[in-house]
């Protein structure tokens, strides 16, 4: 409110009319009004939000434009007594010019803004909601045949080694309780990475030595960090469905976690044929639904790099490290 009102006093200064323009001092007194105005009307609006809340949203809207009008009316009309009754001052305008203009002044700029806050609250309710769609949509992300799998190799173990496979079923039930979970709350770096660890544990049993992994974990990680739900784990499904299961020999994948310039950084790298052998449809949706995710919950600072380099697939996500003490950006939590 108070950058529309200095907004319309600069506008008005450079408009080019007939009268003399202004000087420093009438500058300085228009500016000192107009804000003044906008204060006032600011703060009466922010009391009366509560009770303007309450009612309709039409009905809301005429009332807080009632409101504004109100306070300008009043406020105008004691400036311009003021002025008046100090001295006979030919360029002030008369009463009802100075008054009715200054009240529809005030009267427009506050439906701006409320119309520039109502589109903001909207589009950001709409940003929340595709988060949470595609947070909802990450449940079907853990493919059918992955589970078929990891059954089959259960079953498997179950006589030869029980121990392995009572851990698979374990490390099998976390996975997809996440699943189930995932436009559900917040997780930490340290679940996502537990996580991770135990998909990578299922897909090792099942692939053997051709699936190998490299871990990197740096120093003083901000484990308690919260993370949205399945953000390294879908990367690492598609390190191992696009990348090693193509490739007869298998290969190494590398996971480094650490943190630089109060960011965290997470690396996924891995072995893989060029882009025109092995399409990537379902990893480009995963990593388009992650990155989308990342930039709702850190905002802007939040960046997710990847593609293929000399053979090697590699995905890199930045989120700042100063939001882990912050509340949680999620609508509609309480």
């Amino acid at each position: 409110m108070l950058g529309l009102a200095q907004l319309t006093v600069i506008l008005v200064m450079l408009v080019p009319i007939a009268t003399p323009p202004w000087d420093a001092a009438g500058f300085i007194s228009a500016s000192g009004y107009a804000l003044w105005l906008a204060l006032s009307v600011s703060v009466l609006l922010c009391a009366g939000r509560r009770l303007l809340s309450r009612l309709p949203m039409r009905l809301g809207a005429a009332a807080a434009l009632g409101l504004a009008m109100f306070v300008a009316l009043v406020a105008s009309a004691v400036v311009h007594g003021l002025f008046a009754s100090i001295a006979a001052d030919p360029s002030l305008p008369e009463f009802g010019r100075f008054v009715g203009g200054s009240a529809a002044a005030v009267v427009l700029l506050t439906a701006i803004a409320l119309r520039y806050f109502y589109v903001i609250d909207r589009w950001q309710a709409q940003v929340g909601a595709q988060a949470r769609a595609e947070a909802d949509a990450l449940q079907a992300r853990i493919r059918p045949h992955f589970l078929f799998n990891s059954m089959n190799m259960i079953a498997t173990l179950l006589r030869r080694d029980p121990e392995v496979a009572e851990r698979a079923v374990l490390d099998l039930s976390d996975l997809f309780r996440a699943a189930l979970g995932a436009g559900e709350g917040t997780s930490t770096l340290a679940d996502e990475t537990a996580l991770a660890e135990q998909y990578l544990s299922i897909e090792q049993l099942r692939l053997g030595d051709r699936l190998r992994v490299r871990w990197d974990k740096g120093a003083g990680l901000p484990w308690s960090m919260p993370m949205p739900r399945l953000v390294l784990q879908p990367l690492l499904e598609n390190a191992v469905l696009h990348g090693i299961s193509r490739l007869p020999e298998g290969g190494t994948i590398d996971v480094m976690l650490g943190e630089r310039e109060g960011m965290l950084e997470i690396l996924v790298a891995n072995p893989s044929l060029p882009p025109s052998d092995a399409p990537a449809q379902g990893a480009g949706h995963a990593q388009a639904s992650i990155a989308h995710r990342l930039g709702y919950a850190f905002g802007p600072r939040a960046s997710m790099h990847y593609g293929w380099n000399a053979g090697r697939y590699a995905c890199t996500i930045r989120v700042p490290v100063a939001e882990r003490e912050a509340p949680w950006r999620e609508r509609g939590r309480p």
